[in-house]
């Protein structure tokens, strides 16, 4: 692989095969058989334990467009808190 891209500057990717671009080769399995969402594309690779910048420069987006993402994401998985009713 070349090391032209954004995400290999980021992960500092040499001649041989990094932990990112191994991950990366399963995930791009995933992402060709499956049609998905922009956020459900930033799910996917914040699951598999990519870093905002990094899946900034996957998508093609910005990282605070992901950071976002990720925050919504978490903050609708936790669970509601009861809110007391005013008497």
């Amino acid at each position: 692989m070349a090391n032209a891209s954004g995400v290999d500057e980021l992960t500092g990717a040499g001649d041989g095969m990094t932990d990112f671009e191994s991950r990366l080769l399963n995930l791009l399995g995933l992402l060709l058989v499956q049609e998905r969402t922009q956020t459900g594309q930033i799910s996917l690779l914040g699951h598999a334990g990519f870093r905002s910048a990094e899946i900034a420069a996957l998508l093609g987006t910005t990282r605070n467009t992901v950071s976002v993402a990720l925050s919504n994401q978490r903050r609708r998985r936790r669970p509601k808190q009861g809110r007391k009713a005013k008497k």
